[in-house]
């Protein structure tokens, strides 16, 4: 009877999670009988009903990844024999030991790959082909590969196992912090991915990277019909993040500021439908009509760059090199499916894997804000403070923040002499700590790990893998000292590494540091980059609305980037729907998708059909995916900032919540603020306003 009731538990653990955990047709032809043989014999010798379904499941798991190169029958039984953990306190033990040697593994190996990395990333000279070459290299590319074929992985997941998505969001919340642990051990080897692959990922992020990080317009050279210029002399814009700031900015500026944002949408939807001539790019010795797209040389040398005028203009437009590197991440990418049997594809595993939100279900709460009936009453107020009909770059329209009392290059000029080098911005984050809320002590602790360095390309918050390592804060640095742009990119950055400080060096088990995804951490940054100026100690202008309208901004916001990662997610399925797609192809395609969801969501609001605009982003051409973790982390900030803003201090909220780590995003937020992650509380906060402020 005992014997029975042990086999009744095996059986409905197996109907209720086999299907999940490994696919029969794809074992040797030995592993079924193996595996019956193992359980049994366990089974009789034991007879502990705990134990027989942790050994069915460990051995289960494991056999998802065994291949005949790993060994016969014989040696995998003697392996599971041999290493399986029946005893808590061993298990314990595996934990710790493997807890404290990922951490030497991960942290050194980021080390190593960021000083590979360092010549592209950094404005510190010429770039080489050698550092492209080594740039593109993972040194950790072979690990996991080196852990199944000297079967660390299996030890672990013979001894932890990683539930299905759905069994962690729905018992997560009664987890341990060990349990919790187990499992994030456990997903590390949930893919058994050749280090070939892996490298030929790195290889093609570095290079498309690189690409973008190199896409400059020098807006100097922008002249209209008649030869004007509207920029001033010597302002280099990165696509897309600069134009996209520039477009904010001119909300502000002087007269000329419409025709500044018309001249940037046209070059944006150069870059989205190739039609920009490659000679325009980065280089200021010609000048270029985008509206006509006519280039000549320049009539003027710009005095921050060496620029050997050509003696001919070839006007031939890019050539699809934007969306040639796309693909090449897609078919990259499609490498790894074969070996992720949980997540076989990048979707899928973005999704399932590294945001742990099924893709419905977050292209639901998208949809939601994008079909927001309050959306259109937004428009109806924009337009009536432009004082004309709304245009498709008015997605960036910024102004329901506070009123500036200083323009941008009054701004420009306080932040250069703030900020003359990286250096002095670096040694000014313990002050910006403070000012946030952090104590004096931590603020020191926490800015003592942190390193800012001039970026190449925007900028990017690079964190420490190991307690011994510092965090690296990456922003641009012109010759003339740091910019506004780059200032605002640099407290955005320093809310990233604030966090993945705290979230390492602060953390009960380094299995569990970090926060459960991307979008967390972005939500992180906004609330630093959202008191940007308070930080740097410029006044606004009175706004009586502005506290009301907080949140009306925020929407606006959301709506804008929750449509652009509604494209990136469309265009991967696409590529994934034709795999044999020529660059020319991807980019009809994206071009189409882009005019769906414009048709679809914006041109109710705009009035306006057609729209390309929202194929801009960088992010989809060198992030594999990364669009949806923007809207997202707007969510999760707005609740955040919801929640902390009648707190006493903004850093003791911000450290406790870093601390939560890497466990499901539901489980944390219910942690941090009380609730699940969703566009509600935005979409009430900007109802409520909106019936205050018309």
């Amino acid at each position: 009877m005992r014997q029975m009731r042990y086999t009744i538990l095996i059986i409905i653990w197996m109907v209720i999670t086999m299907d999940n955990l490994y696919s029969q047709e794809k074992l040797p032809a030995w592993m079924d009988g193996s595996i019956k043989k193992i359980v049994k014999e366990y089974s009789r010798e034991k007879g502990d009903t705990d134990q027989i379904i942790r050994l069915d499941m460990g051995v289960k798991q494991i056999a998802k990844y065994w291949r005949e190169e790993d060994g016969d029958a014989a040696v995998f039984e003697e392996f599971v024999k041999a290493n399986f953990l029946d005893n808590q306190d061993d298990r314990n033990e595996l934990l710790n030991r493997c807890n404290y040697l990922l951490e030497q593994l991960d942290g050194h190996m980021q080390e190593i790959g960021r000083e590979f990395r360092q010549q592209v990333d950094l404005e510190t000279g010429t770039v080489l082909e050698l550092d492209k070459i080594t740039a593109g290299y993972d040194p950790s590319a072979h690990v996991t590969d080196d852990f199944f074929k000297n079967k660390i992985a299996f030890i672990i997941l013979l001894n932890f196992t990683t539930p299905p998505l759905e069994q962690r969001i729905k018992e997560g919340s009664a987890w341990t912090r060990q349990q919790w642990a187990e499992s994030r051990l456990a997903q590390r080897f949930a893919r058994r991915i050749p280090s070939d692959v892996n490298q030929e990922i790195a290889r093609v992020g570095s290079e498309a990277d690189q690409y973008i990080s190199e896409y400059n317009i020098w807006m100097h050279h922008l002249v209209d019909e008649n030869g004007k210029r509207y920029f001033p002399e010597g302002m280099k814009l990165l696509s897309h993040w600069n134009l996209r700031d520039q477009i904010k900015a001119d909300y502000n500026n002087d007269k000329e500021g419409l025709k500044r944002q018309e001249l940037i949408a046209k070059v944006m939807e150069r870059i989205v439908d190739q039609t920009i001539p490659k000679v325009v790019i980065n280089n200021p010795a010609v000048d270029w009509n985008p509206v006509t797209n006519e280039v000549s040389k320049s009539s003027v040398k710009d005095y921050t760059h060496n620029v050997s005028v050509p003696s001919q203009i070839n006007n031939s437009p890019e050539n699809d090199v934007r969306y040639k590197h796309l693909l090449n991440t897609f078919l990259a990418s499609k490498k790894a499916d074969p070996y992720s049997p949980d997540a076989p594809t990048l979707i899928a595993r973005r999704f399932e894997i590294n945001r742990e939100i099924p893709e419905q279900r977050i292209k639901a709460m998208f949809e939601q804000v994008l079909s927001s009936p309050l959306i259109p009453r937004i428009a109806k107020i924009i337009e009536s403070r432009l004082g004309r009909k709304l245009q498709p770059y008015d997605i960036w329209y910024n102004g329901f923040k506070e009123k500036l009392t200083l323009n941008e290059s009054e701004l420009d000029k306080i932040v250069s002499q703030k900020y003359p080098d990286a250096k002095a911005f670096e040694k000014d984050i313990p002050v910006i700590l403070e000012k946030l809320g952090f104590t004096k002590e931590r603020s020191a602790e926490i800015a003592a790990n942190i390193v800012v360095d001039p970026a190449r390309g925007s900028g990017h918050a690079m964190g420490a893998a190991m307690k011994s390592a510092k965090a690296h804060l990456r922003t641009r640095v012109g010759k003339n000292g740091m910019d506004y742009k780059g200032y605002n990119i640099a407290v955005h950055e320093l809310g990233h590494n604030v966090e993945q400080t705290i979230s390492l060096n602060n953390i009960d088990y380094y299995l569990l540091n970090g926060v459960p995804n991307t979008a967390f951490t972005e939500a992180f940054a906004f609330i630093f980059q959202g008191r940007d100026l308070e930080l740097l100690g410029v006044k606004k202008g009175h706004n009586a609305e502005a506290e009301h309208l907080r949140a009306v901004n925020d929407l606006w916001a959301t709506f804008e980037i929750a449509g652009v990662s509604l494209v990136d997610t469309e265009v991967w399925h696409w590529m994934y729907d034709h795999p044999q797609a020529t660059p020319v192809q991807l980019k009809e395609a994206v071009l189409q998708i882009s005019r769906k969801i414009w048709n679809q969501y914006y041109a109710p609001v705009f009035g306006i059909k057609d729209v390309t605009l929202l194929g801009i982003y960088s992010h989809m051409i060198d992030a594999f995916l990364y669009l949806p973790d923007y809207p997202l982390g707007h969510l999760i900030a707005f609740q955040v900032e919801e929640y902390i803003k009648d707190k006493e201090s903004i850093g003791a909220e911000f450290e406790r919540m870093a601390r939560i780590g890497n466990i499901a995003p539901d489980i944390w937020m219910k942690i941090a603020t009380g609730s699940a992650i969703g566009p509600e509380a935005l979409i009430k906060a900007a109802e409520e306003a909106l019936s205050i402020v018309q």
